[in-house]
C-alpha cells in the first residue's frame, strides 16, 4: 500500500458522523490478483457486519501505474459491494484541493492534476447521463438518497461551471436557495443531515410530494445548466481555463 487518502465530506470539513459516507482511495503497488479481490471483499463485508459505520464506507483500490487515467475503472467498495468504477475528474480535484492524507504519499505526488475544462466536462456529462435521465423513474425519489444527492449535486456543480471552484454539501445548501429550489425541500435536507437529533422518519405523503418537487426543480435546472454550460453555448459562458490550457 502507497498511500491512502480521504476525499468527500470527510476531506472536505463537512462530515457527519452516522450520516456522511466515508469515502476512501486506496493507492496500491500493483493490481490485486482475483484471489485478493476475493479476500477483500470478504473483508469489507466482515467490517460491515462488526463495525456500525462500516456501512457508509466507499473504497476503490488504485494500482500505481493506473492511476494516470480518469477514464478507467478500479476495483471499489461502495453500497456494500464490490463493483469497479473510476476515480472521475471531480473525485480528483477534491483531492488534490483538499484531500486528506491518512497514510503515505501526498496525492499531488501520485496524481496528475485536473484541468477546468476537464473538470467541467465531466460535471456536464454527470448531470447529462446520469441525473437527467434519473429523472424518469419516479420511485427513486422516494428515498431520501435520491433527493439529497440530487440537489446538493446540482448546486456544486453550478458553483464549479461558474468559476471552477468546489463546495461542500453543507454550502450547497445556501446555493440551492440561490437557484429557488423547493424551500420545503431544502429544509428537509438541512434537518436530516444536520439536525440534532435526527427529525424522525417522513410520512409517504410527504415523502410523495417532496419526490415531485424535486423531480420538477431538477428537471428545469439540469435542461438550463446544459443549455448554458454545455456544448454550442454563448461565449460569454465558458469556463475559467477553458482553451488556454
Amino acid at each position: 500500500m502507497l498511500a491512502i487518502w480521504a476525499h468527500g465530506s470527510l476531506g472536505g470539513g463537512d462530515y457527519q458522523e452516522g450520516r456522511s459516507d466515508l469515502d476512501l482511495i486506496a493507492i496500491t503497488d500493483r493490481r490485486c490478483t482475483p484471489e485478493e479481490e476475493r479476500r477483500l471483499g470478504e473483508l469489507h463485508e466482515n467490517l460491515d457486519s462488526t463495525e456500525r459505520l462500516a456501512a457508509k464506507l466507499h473504497c476503490s483500490y488504485v494500482a500505481a501505474d493506473e492511476v494516470a487515467d480518469p477514464e478507467r475503472s478500479h476495483l471499489t467498495w461502495a453500497h456494500r459491494e464490490l463493483k469497479r468504477r473510476p476515480v472521475t475528474p471531480i473525485t480528483r480535484r477534491e483531492l488534490h484541493t483538499f484531500g486528506r492524507v491518512l497514510y503515505g504519499a501526498d496525492p499531488a505526488t501520485l496524481l496528475p492534476p485536473v484541468t477546468d475544462a476537464q473538470l467541467a466536462t465531466s460535471v456536464l456529462v454527470s448531470l447529462r447521463d446520469f441525473w437527467r435521465p434519473a429523472l424518469d423513474h419516479p420511485d427513486r425519489w422516494l428515498q431520501d438518497i435520491w433527493v439529497d444527492l440530487g440537489l446538493l449535486v446540482l448546486a456544486r456543480a453550478m458553483v464549479t461551471l461558474r468559476d471552477g471552484t468546489l463546495i461542500s454539501k453543507g454550502e450547497a445548501l445556501h446555493v440551492l436557495a440561490e437557484l429557488d429550489a423547493p424551500a420545503e425541500v431544502v429544509a428537509d435536507i438541512r434537518a436530516r443531515r444536520y439536525d440534532v437529533p435526527a427529525p424522525a422518519p417522513a410520512g409517504p405523503a410527504w415523502l410523495a410530494r417532496r419526490a415531485d418537487l424535486a423531480r420538477d426543480f431538477l428537471g428545469r435546472a439540469i435542461d438550463r445548466t446544459l443549455t448554458t454550460y454545455g456544448p454550442g453555448a454563448p461565449a460569454d459562458t465558458s469556463l475559467p481555463g477553458e482553451g488556454t490550457e
